[in-house]
């Protein structure tokens, strides 16, 4: 068993969808629930309701019964090219950079997602890979995440629920 998780990685697929078709749904995370695989519901929190560079929100995430939540920064944003966002929280506290990139395509969009892990004590890692092994290599969820964020995109209509 590998013991640890990756600390960074990246993912591209490209979509049917166009860039601002993406960014409509990518820049409210309110509609998160509808493509991620681990991500169930997300709320605006202090007071915000759209995306800007330090509006915050909160995710509430869960894998195989293993349920955490997380309070999220939005730190670089341009509109249909580029959202960033820091996650804080956790008992002890953790925290990881998501970016999403898209770049247009003649066919639709490339989008592309990147993590880096930047604050992760050793037991919260040791924790995670006993009780969420999924988070060892996230590779083919996040694939499958960002083809379901193009199919929802592309469909132009608010879905219900995860995946």
């Amino acid at each position: 068993m590998k013991w640890k998780v990756e600390w960074e990685g990246d993912v591209a697929v490209d979509v049917a969808a166009t860039p601002a078709q993406v960014w409509t749904v990518l820049s409210d995370p309110t509609r998160v629930g509808e493509w991620s695989h681990e991500c169930r519901t997300v709320g605006w929190v202090d007071g915000h309701s759209r995306a800007a560079v330090g509006a915050t929100f909160r995710g509430d995430n869960e894998v195989k019964g293993f349920r955490w939540s997380r309070t999220c920064t939005i730190t670089e944003l341009e509109p249909e090219r580029l959202l960033v966002y820091r996650t804080s929280g956790g008992v002890p506290a953790d925290s990881t950079e998501w970016r999403f990139r898209l770049e247009p395509l003649d066919s639709g969009t490339r989008i592309t997602q990147s993590f880096r892990i930047l604050k992760f004590p050793r037991l919260v890692e040791l924790a995670t890979v006993l009780f969420n092994p999924p988070h060892r290599d996230r590779s083919d969820a996040l694939r499958g995440d960002l083809a379901r964020l193009g199919e929802v995109s592309a469909d132009g209509r608010r879905l219900a629920g995860p995946p």
